[in-house]
């Protein structure tokens, strides 16, 4: 016969996965800027609501500045990338939760 499992084990096999949360995704590679401007207030905030084709960055390719809007509509519980950073295409930006 096996050992038995202990009860911690089974009680954390038996807990409710909390269901990953959708992300916006980068378009494109570039470089991120979350704000129109340098010294102006980003475009979204942890906290804020964002809704489907609102702007939430900029990524700048090839010397061209490409608006990045949302396709989801919610809360936004994390900014996954920071100001001035490189982004790969398909990279997650912001976490948001549906509301």
């Amino acid at each position: 016969m096996g050992a038995p499992t202990p009860p911690a084990a089974a009680g954390a096999a038996e807990a409710p996965e909390a269901p990953p949360r959708p992300f916006v995704k980068a378009p494109l590679t570039g470089i991120w800027y979350a704000s129109p401007a340098p010294g102006t207030a980003p475009f979204v905030q942890v906290g804020g609501e964002v809704a489907v084709g609102q702007v939430i960055g900029l990524i700048e390719a090839m010397k061209l500045f490409n608006e990045i809007k949302s396709d989801l509509a919610g809360r936004v519980v994390r900014i996954c990338v920071e100001n001035g950073q490189l982004v790969k295409a398909k990279q997650p930006l912001i976490e948001v939760e549906p509301l």
